[in-house]
């Protein structure tokens, strides 16, 4: 033992089939993502309707109405007000996922879902109800809180729970449900958008996803791993055979004793995760969800709406070329649920990341041919379908790449001792960035213009330069056998020891 870390009894494999039990459970526990998706989706089109505006931010409203000639198109909608009420939820979410964290290791994945749905059905219904800012923006901290636990717990159990041979296509099921919730968001705006209250109708309906996740999560059985974690190993037991679908687990049952008890030895997680046996997973789980940021998608599906009228589009077309883009959001999804386990994650990092960047850089010079520097100018029908056509082509790449596998990759490279740690790390650094973004987007618009996404386009040169050199392929490796991936890798074999150096160590440790 080194650091806490665990050496596995070498099983490459365990015996088990896809059991529809695990497809259901799996199933249930990422509508979690369906929380994350609806508010991803829903806050562009809030923010564009008349009577929110007039009843929350008044100034906002009038100065949009009024805007003067130097309020051109990259900056009609500049002002800071309103993209905090956007924002401020993920500056809550990030100070959850660390209480979150250790919910999820001391009670178990399960009741920490369970709080993440309770909170954001009470912040749901809050915001639907809301009759001033205080109540709208406690409701948007309460929705925070649940966004936290659930990017938390969801992606972990995801990972516990799935067979290794499907565990890629069963752990993007929670981006599938992001993925969902943000295409059902836009059509809810869509409706919505010319009906008096329809701000209300909009934020309320978050309500219904909170209540199936807390109703879903009461049906939910624990994964092995927290079971053993917190003692209960008959449950555990049982619990692998039913998922498994076989009575030969001993093998895969031990490796997650063995893991539980190194990491019982870890006092303090925070503390084991920086030793530099773990560089690797603390890389991963810092870099993957600070690139996932800076793509720039959180650009299309925040503001949208908003995105599409600055281009020339109109109210509805505006909407409708929203709802566009969250259906192709889904569909692309799929893609990397059928392939992730076959091609691999290095594959669809690469060639979203090649993908990504060609449409950025066309986006952008559609647009600077069009606006310039002055922001002056419209897109013909013909202009604009084209332009649709290149964003819903990036949507696409970041759903079969950066979208799925911004989850996938960190839930499962982490071994038990610092799993919780290693989840924490990863949804408190994608909430911090997701909230920069979404709070100075529309001032780097306005001040970057048509640069804005050549700008994006060379962090997505970087992150696939660092893809294709620093992260070795996990496909099919069971979660607990992870360490054998970083031994045999070039560069992260000189933070993680081998076998024989850790037994060498151990038995030198035991010389009086």
């Amino acid at each position: 033992m080194a650091g806490g870390s665990f050496v596995s009894s070498g099983s490459a494999h365990y015996e088990g089939k896809v059991t529809g039990f695990v497809l259901v459970t799996c199933f249930v526990a990422a509508m979690g993502g369906l929380l994350f998706g609806y508010d991803l989706g829903i806050t562009g089109g809030v923010t564009s309707m008349e009577t929110f505006l007039i009843k929350f931010f008044p100034s906002v409203y009038e100065e949009m109405t009024n805007a003067t000639e130097d309020k051109n198109q990259y900056c009609k909608f500049d002002n800071q007000l309103l993209t905090l009420f956007t924002s401020s939820l993920y500056l809550a979410a990030l100070i959850a996922s660390f209480f979150a964290s250790t919910t999820t290791r001391m009670l178990g994945r399960v009741p920490s879902m369970f709080l993440g749905g309770l909170f954001f059905l009470v912040g749901a219904v809050l915001n639907g109800f809301a009759r001033n800012i205080e109540m709208l923006i406690i409701g948007r901290m309460l929705l925070g809180f649940g966004v936290g636990y659930c990017n938390q717990s969801v992606p972990v159990y995801l990972s516990e729970m799935a067979p290794p041979k499907i565990r890629g296509a069963l752990s993007i099921g929670f981006q599938m449900m992001i993925t969902v919730g943000i295409l059902v968001a836009n059509l809810i705006n869509y409706g919505t958008s010319k009906h008096k209250n329809g701000w209300r109708i909009s934020l309320g309906v978050g309500a219904v996803p909170a209540l199936l996740l807390c109703v879903g999560s009461l049906c939910l059985s624990e994964t092995p791993n927290s079971l053993i974690e917190r003692g209960q190993h008959e449950k555990a037991k049982e619990m692998l055979h039913k998922i498994r679908g076989t009575d030969n687990i001993e093998p895969e049952y031990q490796d997650l004793v063995d893991a539980s008890e190194a990491a019982s030895k870890v006092t303090n997680p925070w503390k084991n995760i920086a030793q530099p046996i773990y560089r690797p997973q603390v890389t991963f789980c810092s870099l993957i969800p600070f690139f996932q940021q800076f793509t720039g998608i959180n650009v299309i599906m925040f503001y949208a709406p908003v995105l599409f009228k600055i281009l020339g589009f109109g109210d509805d077309a505006s909407l409708m070329s929203a709802v566009i883009t969250g259906g192709v959001n889904v569909v692309a999804t799929f893609v990397s649920i059928f392939s992730v386990d076959k091609c691999g994650r290095r594959v669809l990092f690469l060639e979203g990341g090649i993908q990504m960047f060609i449409c950025q850089v066309i986006v952008g010079s559609m647009i600077a041919a069009k606006f310039g520097v002055s922001g002056e100018g419209t897109f013909t029908k013909v202009q604009a379908d084209l332009l649709l056509f290149f964003i819903c082509a990036y949507v696409a790449a970041f759903a079969w790449s950066w979208g799925p596998l911004g989850w996938l990759v960190p839930s499962e490279i982490c071994s038990l001792e610092v799993r919780a740690a290693g989840q924490a790390i990863n949804v408190a650094v994608n909430m911090l960035f997701t909230f920069i973004i979404a709070q100075v987007f529309l001032s780097m618009l306005c001040h970057m213009k048509f640069g804005l996404f050549y700008f994006f386009a060379g962090f997505v040169v970087i992150m696939t330069i660092f893809i294709a050199t620093l992260l070795p392929e996990t496909k099919n490796v069971p979660i607990e056998e992870m360490n054998t991936v970083w031994r045999s890798h070039w560069f992260w074999s000189k933070f993680v020891p081998s076998d024989s150096d850790v037994a060498a160590h151990t038995d030198q440790k035991a010389v009086p």
